[in-house]
């Protein structure tokens, strides 16, 4: 089942040239964003945000982090994405700053699919084409259509 990123992000929540001084502030600030949308307490949502960090960063290189947790009393799949300027440290496998952050909070009840979700935006975010065109867009609105446009099958 191929999981579309659009059923998950809106337009609204697609934050360019975000700034924030650290790792921690970044992920307490965008989930002050997170918790309008969702219902959610921002302090639940950070901390499992910092749960799933301390298990290993979920900045996987290359500039890009895809911070997610799972969540009791979440109604359906969340999305947020936010291009930094400047990037930040965020601890990333590669040790290079991150200046493109994917945060995905999922329902607890969704098993299989919480995989889905995060290996969609992965192999999105992975992309260097794709991560080379987010970085120069300034229209949120195009900056999403690139982000949630199918990949193309070869």
């Amino acid at each position: 089942m191929t999981v579309k990123i659009s059923s998950f992000l809106v337009p609204n929540d697609v934050l360019l040239d975000f700034r924030a001084r650290d790792k921690t502030t970044l992920l307490r600030e965008l989930a002050t964003r997170a918790s309008l949308s969702t219902g959610l307490a921002v302090d639940v949502i950070v901390a499992e945000l910092m749960k799933r960090e301390q298990l290993g960063s979920t900045g996987m290189g290359g500039g890009v982090a895809i911070p997610h947790a799972r969540y009791a009393g979440l109604k359906k799949p969340f999305g947020l994405v936010a291009r930094l300027k400047p990037a930040i440290d965020f601890d990333a496998i590669d040790n290079l700053p991150v200046d493109l952050v994917f945060v995905l909070l999922v329902p607890s009840a969704v098993e299989g699919d919480h995989l889905n979700l995060l290996a969609a935006v992965s192999r999105r975010m992975r992309s260097r084409e794709v991560t080379q065109k987010l970085r120069s867009l300034q229209d949120p609105e195009i900056f999403y259509r690139l982000l949630t446009a199918e990949p193309e099958k070869h």
